[in-house]
């Protein structure tokens, strides 16, 4: 009797396992899959890759005041293959703009970033661009 037991108990250990493990490798493939897609984002006509040259853009409009409609404040990121770059963001009002411009290093700003900046960065990174919609819309 315990030996059956302790077989059964091995057996649904190692059928976890095995569960564990096909996601484990289903999440490694679709890392794998991402990191292709943007190293082929990187490719120049010769075969060449330059990691410095700005390659990923991407515009996050959003109406920052009240006041304002229209989607007329914006938060620019020009990234480049390191996740290097920056963002620019303008801010709209009526009676004035405000103008920031942030560095991004590693995908990552230096100082904190709005999360409208912070939108516009990961659109940059994941090619999702020029024109950005708000995040919830993405898959």
């Amino acid at each position: 009797m315990l030996g059956t037991v302790i077989a059964l108990v091995g057996v649904i250990a190692g059928m976890t396992g095995v569960a564990i493990g096909l996601l484990a490798l289903r999440s490694a493939r679709s890392a794998v899959e991402e990191c292709l897609d943007m190293l082929g984002r990187q490719r120049l006509p010769g075969g060449l890759v330059d990691v410095k040259a700005i390659r990923d853009v991407a515009v996050f409009r959003y109406d920052a005041l009240a006041e304002m409609s229209g989607r007329l404040s914006f938060s620019v990121a020009m990234i480049n293959s390191l996740g290097d770059g920056i963002v620019l963001t303008s801010i709209n009002g009526r009676t004035e703009t405000r103008t920031y411009i942030r560095p991004v290093r590693g995908g990552r700003g230096i100082h904190p970033l709005s999360p409208e900046e912070e939108q516009a960065v990961r659109a940059a990174r994941l090619g999702i661009g020029p024109d950005v919609v708000p995040q919830s819309h993405w898959r």
